[in-house]
């Protein structure tokens, strides 16, 4: 009877052993020892759901094994549950058409701003333009744009559909009294003479989701107002973007 009851103890300690971990304190150290990060290790003991009742010993093998304080803490806590993983950005709020700019940790809109055109000499809205090919000035009313940004310089780009984000430019807006001026083309890039491109700023994009871009700006772009010009801003009546520029002013 004595001798039944030793070998039920003995199965019962063995079966704890295994449940408590799949992977054992010599395994951690060999992974260690491999040279894989402690990312991997903890995601490893996250998928073997590792479970471990580590001694004063347990603990300073593996600190002498050069393991680091994240994983013995894992290892301890007994619930290792994955790998760090990246926190998720602030949530980008629903727009159909249109820019975001990240304002104190927050995506807010860029409510644009109304443009009117000046071509052969005569200011005109853009409601009455018709299509005019070759560089035109641009002019929005106020000194600045209500949209202040700082760095780092983050917008994120909605486009159309079948609208490609290269279509858009970024360009610098000069200040004239009580107003803001730029210079532009209304052929495409391809189709400049001239100066038409004074102001055109180069920019570069990421592919988020289909119709959406994420736009970074250099910090050495300089403090001033800028605007991000959609594409068929100078064109006929029926555009749902004409006469809108996306404004806002770098303050640092």
């Amino acid at each position: 009877m004595s001798r039944l009851f030793a070998s039920s103890m003995l199965f019962v300690v063995c079966l704890s052993t295994s449940a408590l971990a799949s992977i054992s304190v010599d395994d951690v150290v060999k992974m260690s020892k491999a040279g894989l990060g402690e990312d991997v290790i903890i995601a490893q003991l996250a998928k073997d759901n590792a479970k471990f009742d580590l001694s004063v010993d347990d603990l300073i093998k593996l600190k002498g094994a050069g393991l680091s304080e994240k994983v013995i803490k894992a290892m301890v806590s007994g619930s290792p549950t994955s790998a760090p993983q990246s926190a998720p950005g602030p949530p980008v709020p629903a727009l159909e058409i249109g820019v975001l700019y990240m304002k104190k940790g927050e995506w807010a809109e860029v409510l644009p701003e109304v443009v009117n055109w000046k071509t052969g000499g005569v200011l005109k809205t853009i409601a009455s333009a018709g299509i005019v090919k070759g560089d035109v000035n641009g002019n929005i009313n106020g000194a600045h744009s209500k949209n202040s940004v700082t760095s780092p310089l983050q917008f994120k780009i909605v486009t159309a559909e079948g609208v490609a984000i290269t279509e858009y430019q970024l360009l610098r807006l000069h200040e004239n009294k009580d107003s803001r001026e730029f210079r532009t083309v209304t052929g495409g890039v391809m189709h400049v003479k001239g100066g038409a491109t004074r102001d055109l700023v180069p920019f570069e994009s990421k592919k988020i989701t289909p119709r959406v871009f994420e736009i970074l700006l250099p910090n050495t772009l300089g403090v001033g107002d800028y605007g991000f010009l959609p594409p068929g801003a100078f064109g006929s009546a029926s555009s749902a973007s004409m006469g809108k520029m996306y404004t806002f002013r770098v303050i640092e």
